[in-house]
């Protein structure tokens, strides 16, 4: 199952907005084939590991999800697994898409096929958390990066904010955009920075979907990401349908929400994106969105570089929040690994 697992991440940024999932077959302590699913449309781990064997009957496939039953835009991996003749099957967690969700299990018992569920589960649920809180909670998996002087400061006061961090941080970046299924910032953001918001990576990869939350509508219709393929989304709360038709016309996909206190509602926007199919969505933004995000409880983990210098006292900070008034009140974050890249930390958080 661990081999199962090493196939499963050479999907980590192309199989959106598919699961990651390896496979192996072993048959008298010896692999026969292995595969992993590479990308959505293409076929799945299972089929790919049986294609190149000559005989599977009498063997074991341990997988890292459970065999699917349904017919999507390829055909259920059980019934190649039932026809090839496997007599085991070691899955590392049940699917939790509803479409499946411990029907392929059934099956293969059906067919008289030995079944074991639980394997490394752990860890396969870390490698397809976000497509896990797609289907069991309809909202992405919410990161945050962020990037801090060692006194808690994104920026000047003029708002200069390049670059903070090393080199080695920013590269670091790009490998959390490519395995993002979209990237969200706010139009201050945009205003300020004009980002391109794609992963600039040396390897194959499925380009995040890039999502602005502009209230107003105030998105520049020549802005630096219209120039560079997949998708753009501006979610608003403005009706001015002229403005839209420009944004349309410049290849942005606008989409209208109620307005919640000035802005989209944050969970209406959550549950629109796993509408989209969004698995992972990391969150590049500013002290007003990544405040407003941290009040909803909205962030499932926290990616911070920090770099060994200090801005002063009148730097921008990470979150804009209301008034914190005591102790008690102070927002409690868990700490679960430290590294170094170059001379900055990289830390990673998850709520308390």
């Amino acid at each position: 199952m661990a081999r199962a697992l090493v196939l499963a991440r050479k999907g980590l940024y192309t199989t959106d907005p598919n699961p990651r999932v390896g496979c192996v077959l072993v048959k008298n302590n010896t692999i026969l084939g292995e595969g992993w699913h590479a990308k959505a449309g293409q076929p799945h781990a299972e089929p790919e590991a049986l294609k190149n064997v000559q005989d599977a009957k009498g063997a074991t496939a341990y997988v890292t999800l459970e065999p699917c039953s349904h017919h999507g835009r390829t055909p259920p991996c059980c019934d190649a697994l039932i026809t090839a003749g496997i007599s085991r099957v070691v899955a590392a967690m049940p699917d939790p898409n509803p479409l499946v969700a411990g029907q392929g299990l059934k099956r293969l018992q059906a067919a008289g096929i030995e079944v074991t569920c639980g394997v490394l589960r752990q860890d396969a649920e870390l490698l397809n958390r976000g497509f896990i809180k797609r289907m069991t909670q309809h909202r992405p998996f919410v990161r945050s990066k962020l990037a801090m002087s060692l006194d808690g400061r994104t920026a000047m006061a003029s708002g200069e904010s390049k670059w903070i961090t090393s080199t080695g941080s920013r590269r670091d970046v790009h490998k959390l955009r490519a395995e993002s299924s979209a990237v969200l910032t706010g139009i201050n953001t945009v205003l300020a920075d004009d980002p391109a918001l794609n992963a600039r990576v040396d390897f194959d990869v499925e380009q995040p979907i890039r999502v602005v939350l502009d209230s107003q509508l105030k998105m520049p219709v020549n802005a630096q990401m219209a120039s560079f393929p997949g998708r753009r989304l501006i979610l608003t709360c403005s009706k001015n349908d002229i403005k839209r038709q420009a944004l349309e016309n410049a290849g942005f996909e606008v989409f209208y929400f109620e307005n919640l206190q000035g802005r989209p509602d944050l969970h209406a926007v959550m549950a629109f994106l796993a509408d989209q199919q969004v698995n992972n969505l990391l969150i590049e933004a500013g002290a007003i969105l990544n405040g407003a995000l941290l009040t909803e409880q909205l962030i499932d983990e926290y990616v911070v570089y920090m770099a060994p210098s200090v801005l002063g006292d009148q730097g921008r900070g990470l979150f804009a929040l209301p008034a914190l008034n005591c102790m008690a009140d102070k927002k409690k974050l868990k700490l679960t690994d430290v590294r170094h890249i170059g001379p900055d930390l990289k830390l990673t958080l998850i709520p308390s």
